[in-house]
């Protein structure tokens, strides 16, 4: 019998309780109790809580490496559309639509099966079930800030992917997802009679201008070869029903996601060199921020390839090398102290037109991606140092 058919049933148990129950980020009370009940029965386990809603199971403590192996247990602010499940979410207004939910059953999956093998354990295996993924600054970040992880060997996390297909493993070294930053602009102007431009400083010109202007950035500013994606997302200004005003100002918000500290770097400059020139250029005054959010995650060199030989001998040409996700993860608070590595699970639906992407209210992952969950746990921590 395969490992993974002794915990099936648990694991996919434990996944649809906490389906019907989510709870958002820094709010995940009722998860953290229920992921300890379920560790507080295992004998060979040590239960420690660095902050209100996170959890960490220890085993075979003192032994060998320090292995962190990472899940994620907030959910989100979506109404769940999923009707046909019997597990739908009970909470209104709030749905696991990320696969938290699958990462945090499997990984619970997982300290079972340390549980029961113990006594065979080469390494010190720490069982991370992280609060607040989905909210900047998100909860690893305070993890990392009790200075519990400074002397790990090793930490490993994966997401369950609903567009990619079951059984497939992205693993890539280097950068795994990017910087997510936010910036937000106000651009002063001075409203006025629509049929008088010429006695007024329209912001609306000024906020279009910057719009297009962005996209030269990423365009003609940077190596084609290098990822970033600015998307202004939001654009405000008059009042419906007041369509004879030229507004006194408007206000743009937006999001930058890099893979590079250069690029990062590049753009937050750049963005408010352009604004300030359009606005100098119309006598307009402008109140730019720019807010650092998630950096990019990025994988040990040498221990990804660990995993990815590892992958390899579970599932042959199963395996493959994706570019960098444009996502944010908030991992990247581990991978930025110790040695990490974080892969990406195909969890798609088999009927591709059934498929929706993270964070849409119909999202689904296939339950026979846990198995896959499962074995890259166990056996990242079994071998990533022992082969």
């Amino acid at each position: 019998m395969n490992a993974y058919d002794h915990y099936k049933e648990l694991v996919i148990t434990y996944r649809r309780h906490l389906h019907a129950h989510p709870e958002l980020s820094f709010e995940e009370y009722e998860t953290a109790k229920y992921i300890h009940s379920i560790l507080a029965d295992m004998q060979n386990c040590r239960v420690v809580h660095l902050t209100e809603t996170s959890t960490v199971a220890v085993f075979n403590e003192g032994q060998g490496k320090k292995i962190g192996l990472r899940a994620d247990i907030d959910a989100l602010s979506v109404e769940e559309e999923c009707d046909h499940l019997e597990f739908k979410s009970q909470n209104k207004g709030k749905m696991h639509a990320c696969g938290h939910d699958g990462h945090t059953a499997v990984l619970l999956g997982a300290a079972h099966y340390f549980n029961d093998h113990h006594d065979q354990l080469m390494n010190e295996i720490h069982c991370i079930f992280q609060h607040a993924e989905e909210l900047i600054p998100g909860g690893a970040r305070e993890m990392v800030a009790t200075h519990y992880f400074d002397d790990f060997d090793f930490i490993y996390g994966h997401h369950l992917w609903s567009i990619m297909d079951t059984g497939l493993i992205d693993i890539k070294a280097g950068p795994a997802s990017a910087n997510s930053d936010l910036y937000e602009l106000t651009v002063q102007g001075r409203g006025g009679h629509a049929s008088q431009p010429h006695l007024c400083v329209d912001p609306v010109v000024i906020g279009s201008q910057f719009v297009a202007a962005i996209q030269t950035i990423t365009s003609r500013q940077m190596d084609p070869y290098d990822s970033a994606v600015i998307s202004n997302t939001v654009f405000q200004a008059g009042v419906i029903g007041a369509e004879n005003v030229i507004p006194d100002k408007v206000v743009l918000k937006g999001s930058v996601r890099t893979t590079t500290d250069e690029t990062r770097n590049l753009i937050e400059r750049q963005l408010e060199r352009m604004i300030a020139s359009m606005c100098d250029m119309y006598g307009a005054s402008y109140d730019f921020k720019y807010h650092r959010g998630y950096d990019a995650v990025h994988n040990d060199e040498k221990l990804t390839e660990r995993v990815r030989d590892i992958a390899e001998s579970l599932y042959p040409e199963r395996v493959v090398s994706e570019p960098p996700m444009m996502g944010g993860e908030d991992f990247s608070a581990f991978s930025n102290i110790v040695p990490s590595g974080y892969t990406f699970i195909g969890a798609g639906l088999e009927d591709p037109s059934a498929r929706y992407p993270h964070h849409h209210p119909r999202f689904e992952i296939d339950e026979d991606s846990f198995k896959v969950g499962f074995e890259m746990f166990i056996n990242v921590a079994e071998r990533v140092f022992n082969e």
